[in-house]
This record gives structure tokens, sequence and C-alpha cells, in this order.
């Protein structure tokens, strides 16, 4: 995993674990790697990923059986949606926003891109 200086690793390992989550590699309760495991398959320290696992458990996302290990959530996909979302909305929208008033981009042409791009992503691959 390459990792950025713009957020904190333990951060940038929780999105990768709500990747994981969000994609279905790993399905509701079932056990996710330990901190030991995710920590070797990432290069970092084993606290870093425990730290990333706390922040993850506090989110309601993941959760722990004693003497077991880490399981997602029943609900973690609709709670990583729903915080996705809520972070896109006011973090990034405003962004892109700014950026096509200052290009003089309307709605119109983005939604005209939008549906160019469903449609190519839709489209069966030969």
């Amino acid at each position: 995993m390459e990792f950025n200086n713009t957020q904190p690793i333990y951060l940038q390992i929780a999105d990768y674990v709500c990747d994981q989550i969000q994609q279905s590699t790993w399905k509701t309760d079932e056990k996710i790697p330990s901190v030991r495991e995710l920590a070797v398959m990432l290069e970092v320290n084993p606290n870093t990923v425990m730290r990333s696992y706390e922040h993850l458990q506090n989110q309601d996302i993941i959760y722990t059986k004693r003497g077991m290990g880490y399981f997602t959530q029943a609900n973690a996909a609709k709670n990583i949606l729903k915080a996705r979302r809520g972070q896109f909305i006011k973090e990034e929208l405003p962004q892109v926003f700014k950026k096509m008033q200052l290009l003089g981009i309307t709605l119109a042409d983005m939604q005209a891109q939008h549906e160019q791009f469903i449609q190519s992503t839709n489209t069966p691959k030969s």
C-alpha cells in the first residue's frame, strides 16, 4: 500500500479496511486480518494498525470477540457509506463546485459527463 503525506497513516489504513468491506472482500460478521497480519501485509507497525482498528470500532464498523479477533459489524457497509457520503458532501463537493464556477462548468455539463461515465462503466468489455 502506498501511503500519502496528506492524512495520518492510521486513517489511511482505516480507509483500506473500509474499502475491503464496501467491496465485499470482507463480509458481514467475517473475521478480518489480525493486527499483526495486517501490519505485515501493509508493512507498518502493529501499533498503527491497532490505532486504526480502535478508530473503526468507535465508528461501529468492526467489533472484537475476546480471544478470537476482529470481525465486521452487521451494518458496517451502511455505516461506511453514510460516513463517506457525508464527508464527500461536506468536504469535497464544495471544492468541486468552486472549481466548476471558476471554469464555467454548469450542472447540465456535469450531468452529461456523468451519464457518459455511467454508460462507459456499464458497457461490457470484449
